[in-house]
């Protein structure tokens, strides 16, 4: 019987190589599953799987005793927050990332994002549509001070992208030295300054505690502009409402809202701040290149732990 490989990423080899072909090739037989993880529809599949490339959902302790036979998890994407590593690790099952395949195309992202909230763009769009040709008036990239949070690969690719329009870069990352953020062309700074320094601040942190809440808000430059691109809990939503609703934020953009993929309601959804709001559904790091990247390298890990090879991008619990 042909070894069966689960995948449950929604955009897996739905750009230009058909990576389904490649496991084929390779002697596997892939099978599609629930992209949520929800352990009853994929019990059965697991129950046969000794390879899975999962998605953003959970894969718990829960679903490893489901898996007998699995004996790598290959995340498509860099962020492994949402796999028991450490139960894994118990089981003999490797895990594995795919860091910087879609680095590129989140920073653009993060760009494109800061220029629709600056100029207005989808609010102009939406008044044409309607027979409204009155003037919106914005700002330029260019001239104002940004504030990166988190100074990773797609952090420093924001940097590079905001040096061309020729904006002070300013940023935030415990784990990098000031040298090497100066080389990279930002200067350091505490996120609790960034409030009152910064005319804009792009969010790029892993994960982690609240950075943007009541009382960092109480301390931002009058007409701040946030964009996230990272993760929904580095915001407190309600505190980014009430600061747009009363003038104290300019404008607000983000690839992702607490509960977005569940279709719970945001704060930052009101009809009254859709002017000042720009939302995009968590797509930021869909390009055909980002796909095909994240797709060829989650199967590269896959085949070479499968091999008895050590995979490009292991990754491992905190306690080993």
């Amino acid at each position: 019987m042909t070894a069966v490989i689960l995948v449950t990423s929604r955009s897996f080899s739905s750009g230009s190589i058909d990576l389904v072909a490649r496991l084929e090739q390779a002697g596997y037989r892939p099978v599609l599953g629930s992209s949520t993880h929800d352990l009853a529809e994929l019990r059965a599949d697991l129950s046969q799987a000794i390879g899975w490339i999962a998605g953003t959902g959970p894969v718990t302790r829960e679903h490893l005793e489901a898996a007998p036979k699995l004996r790598v998890v290959a995340r498509y994407g860099v962020g492994y927050e949402a796999v028991d590593v450490r139960a894994a690790e118990e089981r003999g099952i490797l895990v594995t990332n795919t860091p910087g395949a879609n680095s590129d195309a989140v920073a653009d992202h993060a760009v494109g994002l800061m220029l629709a909230v600056l100029r207005g763009t989808p609010e102009g769009d939406r008044r044409v549509r309607a027979g409204d040709w009155s003037i919106l008036r914005g700002r330029e990239l260019g001239k104002l001070t940004v504030g990166i949070v988190g100074f990773g690969r797609i952090g420093q690719g924001v940097a590079r992208r905001l040096s061309g329009f020729g904006s002070r870069i300013l940023a935030h990352d415990p784990w990098l030295s000031p040298a090497v953020m100066r080389a990279a062309g930002a200067e350091p700074l505490d996120v609790a300054a960034m409030a009152a320094e910064c005319d804009l601040v792009s969010l790029h942190a892993p994960g982690g505690p609240v950075l943007v809440h009541v009382d960092w808000l109480a301390g931002a430059r009058r007409g701040l502009v946030l964009v996230n691109t990272a993760r929904p809990e580095l915001v407190d939503e309600a505190a980014v409402a009430a600061a747009l609703s009363d003038g104290r934020l300019g404008g607000f953009a983000a690839d992702t809202l607490a509960g977005d993929t569940r279709g719970e309601s945001s704060p930052l959804l009101a009809p009254d701040l859709a002017d000042r709001v720009v939302l995009t559904p968590h797509f930021g790091a869909q390009t055909v290149e980002a796909v095909d990247g994240m797709g060829s390298l989650a199967v590269d890990n896959l085949l070479a732990a499968l091999a008895g090879e050590t995979p490009p991008n292991p990754v491992r619990s905190e306690a080993s």
